[in-house]
């Protein structure tokens, strides 16, 4: 049959074209276009005197419900419905539908019949019920209907159930079954079966004017963010307002978008400070350091004192308050230079002295082998002297008088002033604190025109390296 070509084509749209949606406040509207079939014999009553026959219809409701054979079909476009959604699942339908009645029942007419029915119905979607939105949108609804069937007319109780199977956003494939129970008994009841596309369109689909679709917009009425599904984020902290305990002030997801307290106020957040009730630094988790000295004061056994960490945090102790702590002082009990570790600086006098020594020593005649008597003076005099003053540095120089050649005395005076170093050095003065030069003849303190005056140019120095 002629209606069995258009049912075909619909279940091949059916398998290949399958979408997501349903009407609602963002398609308000719809339009369905379609075709429809009039059965009247498995309604199980009804009888019109104009029309008597023993089958007209069947004995029970739904007998041969679809025994196509007694389907009555006219045109691929008789049906039009508009809808219009009224909220909450429900919408409001009015269509209408023309046909040729070929038979009523099992009954052939010798002549076809003209029909045409309006009908307003409420319709309820069953698509929210399900877990999630999907392409499968079955839907049933109840309302009235007026139709004339050639010359009579009736009005009729309406019921239906139907499916919408959406291969678009906005387009379904429909197909609906309804019962028609008339008011008068001496009109006919029936089945109407229609097919086709429903259009949906109209209303607003963003209207927060927030580029989100309503459908998908979880605020629809607040201008939102894409990435929170239409939903703002006031303060920027990447949570949305409606999930942020505190949507005027940026605050981290672990404490619901509020920003942690701060007891102290010096910007280290109570969870994280370890002195929370007392201002302080950030690289000291929040406690203070009152002396400045790297040590936080609870961790500083003088937090009122300047002091190396070493040391708990306190100044490491002077006793002769020359600067230099104990732990370097060469000469704790006694003031002296920083420069010389602690110790007193040798005097002037005490160098004059030193020097007064020195220039006792003597040599053997042309040699620099020191005599016993000079190195009885550098064990009793010299030595002492300089031991007393451990960190301090000295030169050792040797000089001669004119008489012969300016090489020879040159070298001999080096010699002479190693010569004293070297003793001094096997004698427990650090090699470090010494060195040694010899001038020859070049820095005479008498005149060598006399033996006294050579005499004393003959000498050995030991002064202090500044």
């Amino acid at each position: 049959m002629k209606y069995q070509h258009y049912l075909a084509s619909f279940l091949i749209l059916l398998v290949f074209n399958t979408g997501f949606s349903q009407l609602n406040e963002d398609r308000r509207w719809s339009i369905t276009v379609g075709t429809n079939v009039v059965d009247f014999f498995p309604t199980g009553n009804g009888s019109n005197p104009a029309f008597i026959s023993p089958q007209q219809s069947s004995e029970n409701l739904f007998q041969d419900f679809l025994q196509t054979d007694n389907w009555n079909f006219y045109s691929a476009m008789s049906t039009l419905k508009v809808g219009y959604y009224v909220g909450d699942n429900l919408s409001f339908r009015g269509g209408f539908s023309m046909n040729k009645i070929e038979r009523i029942g099992q009954d052939v007419l010798p002549d076809d019949l003209s029909f045409y029915a309006f009908d307003g119905e409420l319709i309820y979607s069953l698509n929210s019920l399900m877990k999630e939105e999907t392409w499968f949108d079955p839907y049933f609804g109840a309302g009235l209907g007026h139709h004339w069937l050639d010359s009579s007319n009736t009005t009729t109780w309406n019921a239906l159930v139907g499916f919408n199977f959406w291969i678009k956003e906005n387009i379904a494939l429909t197909v609906e079954s309804g019962y028609r129970n008339t008011f008068e008994e001496t009109n006919f009841d029936y089945f109407q079966h229609t097919a086709g596309v429903t259009f949906g369109f109209g209303g607003n689909t963003d209207r927060d004017d927030d580029g989100v679709p309503n459908r998908e917009d979880d605020c629809p009425d607040e201008a939102g963010l894409p990435e929170f599904n239409g939903c703002p984020d006031t303060d920027g902290d990447g949570i949305p307002d409606h999930l942020d305990e505190c949507p005027e002030e940026e605050g981290p997801e672990e404490n619901k978008g509020c920003p942690w307290p701060d007891t102290d106020g010096d910007g280290v957040p109570d969870h994280l400070d370890e002195c929370p009730d007392e201002a302080g630094l950030a690289e000291f988790d929040g406690c203070p350091d009152a002396d400045a000295d790297g040590i936080p004061d609870y961790l500083d056994q003088c937090p009122e004192e300047e002091g190396p960490k070493e040391n708990d945090g306190c100044p490491w102790p002077d006793s002769d308050a020359d600067g230099v702590p104990d732990k370097d002082d060469l000469c704790p009990d006694e003031p002296g230079t920083v420069e010389n570790q602690g110790c007193p600086d040798i005097t002037e006098e005490e160098q004059k002295q030193l020097n007064e020594f020195a220039k006792t020593l003597n040599f053997e005649s042309g040699k620099s082998r020191i005599t016993d008597y000079s190195k009885n003076i550098i064990n009793t005099k010299v030595l002492p002297k300089l031991k007393e003053f451990p960190n301090a540095k000295f030169i050792v120089e040797g000089h001669t008088d004119s008489t012969g050649s300016n090489a020879i005395n040159l070298r001999l005076s080096k010699e002479r002033a190693a010569a004293v170093k070297d003793y001094l050095i096997e004698n427990g003065i650090a090699k470090s604190r010494l060195s040694s030069e010899g001038y020859g003849s070049a820095k005479p303190i008498a005149s060598n025109k006399t033996n006294d005056g050579r005499k004393k140019n003959r000498r050995v120095e030991i002064n202090l390296v500044k």
